[in-house]
């Protein structure tokens, strides 16, 4: 939504609105807020909200611990789980010190920064997501126990899809929240999800990711159950992805398409902590539709980057190596800025890799490159890299890569 300052302060007082959640994230994409009253929304709009950034990892010491929270009226969102009467809300926000300089862990005002960059070339992304989940049962305490809700299939339907019904509530939720899912089904493993989005604006993109996540923990909750994101819950089963499309708002053709294909390919070395960063998300990779060799094809689910099946001007391509641990602020950020690398340098991404990389003969694997096997592998990638030094700020850096 396109709410001004005055269409929120009106919003507030005509829909009984109660509590104001001021959103941010930390520098890992974890989500954080701190709630205030109606009577102190003008204040927060001209002044910041004030925050103890030493409480959060990555976001300062002791010493100088103060940090702001500047909302953002475009981004108010109604919270329809929350209570009718005396609704809550809320906004995103960008960050500052007290003395105005931008924050250089705020990975959200990272993303505006690549966006704009982008624009002045000429280039405008989208960004569509998809993020896989389980649903595991809880014990008689609430604390999950690592049993998945069902023993479902892919897309099997009710009864054996026992997730039917709480994926309906998710996608009906996001709905009444002005975010519109694309589709939804079971996925390989057993209570394992998928919710899919239709691509957008890569800021609005990367708040639906955050506000997704949100919605599905809290569903999953209301019913009884766990939403588990990690990269793999459970030991010999499929782990979750989270798979990025991304197109140009003009449309592609085969040039441009190969060109950010090759600046993907070229960079991803150097993106993979950042896209997975965690120790359990290299187990993921080789297995199960997760890559672990960089290459490109057209409809393949074992490659780095997909192709799908789809004509200009819907023409996009698909990441697979990401996790939904990554910050998708500053996964789409690194994914402009690849893209954007490949397009200005012109570069290829050569042939397409047309066979199953997880069958084929280790003669043939050699021909590939490999993407980082272990955390510790990745970060060093990623340390002194030329790439990431230029787009990301030593404190991101140093927060992922010190590992």
């Amino acid at each position: 939504m396109n709410y001004s300052i005055d269409d929120v302060l009106q919003y507030v007082k005509e829909e009984d609105v109660k509590f104001i959640r001021i959103a941010f994230c930390d520098v890992f994409g974890t989500p954080k807020n701190i709630s205030i009253m109606p009577h102190e929304l003008e204040r927060a709009f001209e002044y910041g909200v004030s925050i103890d950034a030493s409480a959060i990892k990555g976001f300062g010491g002791d010493i100088y611990s103060d940090l702001l929270l500047h909302p953002e009226p475009g981004t108010l969102m109604w919270l329809p789980w929350r209570p009718e009467q005396g609704k809550v809300v809320r906004m995103f926000s960008g960050i500052t010190y007290p003395d105005g300089r931008p924050f250089e862990c705020d990975t959200r005002s990272l993303l505006k920064k690549a966006v704009e960059e982008a624009g002045q070339y000429g280039y405008e992304f989208t960004f569509g997501s998809e993020q896989e989940f389980y649903l595991l049962k809880l014990d008689d305490s609430g604390n999950p126990t690592g049993i998945p809700y069902d023993n479902a299939g892919y897309m099997d339907i009710a009864p054996l899809d026992k997730c039917e019904n709480i994926r309906r509530e998710i996608c009906l939720t996001l709905e009444q929240m002005g975010i519109m899912p694309e589709s939804s089904h079971h996925e390989e493993g057993p209570g394992q999800c998928e919710v899919d989005f239709r691509y957008g604006e890569p800021l609005e993109a990367a708040d639906n990711t955050v506000t997704f996540q949100s919605v599905v923990r809290t569903v999953a909750g209301r019913n009884g159950l766990c939403a588990d994101f990690s990269p793999k819950p459970l030991k010999g089963f499929p782990g979750n992805g989270f798979h990025i499309n991304v197109s140009l708002r003009s449309g592609m053709n085969d040039v441009l398409r190969d060109r950010m294909i090759g600046g993907l390919m070229k960079n991803v070395p150097a993106m993979t902590v950042f896209l997975n960063p965690c120790e359990d998300s290299y187990k993921r990779f080789g297995s199960d539709k997760a890559p672990s060799k960089i290459s490109w094809s057209r409809e393949n689910r074992s490659q780095f980057i997909r192709v799908p099946a789809a004509a200009y001007p819907y023409m996009r391509i698909e990441l697979r190596s990401p996790d939904p641990l990554a910050n998708p602020y500053l996964a789409f950020a690194l994914v402009i800025y690849a893209c954007l690398d490949g397009l200005l340098s012109k570069l290829s991404p050569g042939e397409p890799a047309d066979i199953n990389l997880f069958s084929a003969p280790e003669d043939i694997l050699a021909k590939y490159g490999s993407l980082p096997s272990s955390i510790a592998e990745a970060a060093a990638v990623s340390k002194n890299d030329a790439f990431i030094r230029k787009h990301l700020s030593d404190e991101i850096i140093a927060i992922y890569c010190d590992v």
